[in-house]
Parts: C-alpha cells; sequence; structure tokens
C-alpha cells in the first residue's frame, strides 16, 4: 500500500473501446500513467483491458462500483486480485459484510509476492446534490454526514479509503486517519465546464483540502494537446510553480 503522505493524479480513461484507449495513449510514449477503466470500457472490452494496460507498465483503478450480496463479491474481487488491478471499489451502502467480504476476495485472488490491490468505499457519487440524496434517495442526513458516516463504516471493515468528493477529504481525514485515502473524482480546472458533475474543485484546491488521488478525465481525455494538458494539471495538483 502507498503510504500516507502519496498523492497521484488518475486519468478517467472513459472511452468505448481499446482502439480509443490506443489513440489516447499514443500522447504518452514513455509515460507510465496511473489511469481508471469504469463501467463502459471494462463491459466493452472485458478483463483483457486490464491486462493491456498493465503490460503497457501503467496502474490501474478498475472502477466497477461493486454493489451486490457478500460471497457475489468476494468472489468478483477474487477475480479482480488475479488481473493484477492496484485500486477496486465497492458501494459503501453495501455495508459493513460486503466491504469485509470484498476485502477477503482480494487478499484470497492475490498472487503471492504481490501486494493486494487498494480496495475503496464509493460513499456518495460526486453527481448527487444534496437534494437528490434527501428526497430521492430517502437519506435524510445531511451530505457530510453521510459520506462521514459511510467513510467510517468502511474503515471498520479493513478497506483502504474512500471515494469522495475533494470538498469532503479534510472532513474524511479528520475522522478516520492520515493513512485513510480519500480518492476524489469531480477535478475540473477553474475555466473547464462541470458537465454532470456537482461537486466539483479544481486541482489546487483538491491538495490544499488534503485529497490522497484525485480522478480526472475530461479535462484531459478531451483535450486538444493531452499531454500537455495532463503535464499542466499535475503541476497543479503538486504544488509545482514554473
Amino acid at each position: 500500500m502507498e503510504g500516507a503522505g502519496s498523492m497521484s493524479l488518475i486519468i478517467a480513461l472513459d472511452f468505448p473501446n481499446r482502439t480509443e484507449v490506443e489513440r489516447f495513449l499514443s500522447h504518452f510514449a514513455g509515460e507510465k500513467l496511473y489511469v481508471k477503466v469504469g463501467m463502459e470500457l471494462f463491459y466493452s472490452e472485458g478483463p483483457g483491458i486490464v491486462s493491456y494496460l498493465k503490460e503497457q507498465g501503467h496502474q490501474v483503478f478498475v472502477d466497477l462500483k461493486l454493489h451486490d450480496i457478500p460471497n457475489t463479491v468476494k468472489s468478483a474481487m477474487r477475480s479482480l486480485a488475479r488481473l493484477g488491478a492496484d485500486m477496486v471499489n465497492v458501494h459503501a451502502a453495501g455495508g459493513t459484510k460486503m466491504m469485509r467480504a470484498a476485502w477477503e476476495g482480494l487478499a484470497e485472488g492475490t498472487p503471492a509476492g504481490q501486494e493486494r490491490p487498494l480496495c475503496i468505499a464509493v460513499t456518495q457519487l460526486t453527481s448527487t446534490s444534496e437534494t437528490v440524496m434527501q428526497q430521492e434517495l430517502w437519506i435524510d442526513k445531511p451530505l457530510q454526514e453521510t459520506v462521514l458516516h459511510y467513510a467510517q463504516l468502511a474503515k471498520e471493515s479493513g478497506l483502504d479509503g474512500v471515494v469522495c468528493s475533494a470538498l469532503e477529504a479534510e472532513a474524511v481525514r479528520n475522522a478516520c486517519g492520515n493513512g485513510f485515502h480519500t480518492v476524489t473524482p469531480g477535478i475540473r480546472q477553474a475555466a473547464d465546464s462541470t458537465d454532470d458533475q456537482i461537486r466539483v474543485v479544481t486541482p489546487e484546491d483538491a491538495r490544499k483540502l488534503g485529497s490522497s488521488y484525485i480522478v480526472v478525465g475530461r479535462s484531459i481525455t478531451g483535450a486538444e494537446h493531452p499531454l500537455q494538458a495532463y503535464k499542466t494539471i499535475q503541476e497543479q495538483w503538486e504544488g509545482i510553480t514554473l
């Protein structure tokens, strides 16, 4: 597991197929990246896309947000561990028994001599507003209070961290400790469109708020010059001034 002080920028490979991924990665010759494979790409290409990315030397966050009965999640995590994923996730709303089963599946599936993938739990999606959470999901607690409760359940279940908005990262760290990772999507540069995200912040703000990892998609994948955009965001995230 990476140390509590680690900081990584994860690129969301939100593409429909491997051809598009290869075209995008051609801009990054020689770069070893941390990338995210979400549902669209995984369901289109299957587990082979993870194997391909690992063969290219990249770290891979397999973002499938598993949420099912404990035994099913345990079996799925066993398979993902064998693929060599570096990070995987579940929905915290699945409960502690399911989260513990996820951890157990990863531990069982990790090949000898390799590190177990980090296992994190989704608290509330960054596209979810307080209004939606309370009026549609019928969660009558404040959004940040709900995120903190889910984070504490994830920690109690043995997980390594949570997916949350950077706006909640500091509170999660205060509640769960510096060694508990906060993986924060919804990252945009100030001039970028927020699209379907609601709780968004800039890379600089995410750093100041204490995110462990930021997940960046369209600000890099949709850029005219992806490598340049990646380096600019990396510098902002790491606090480098030129």
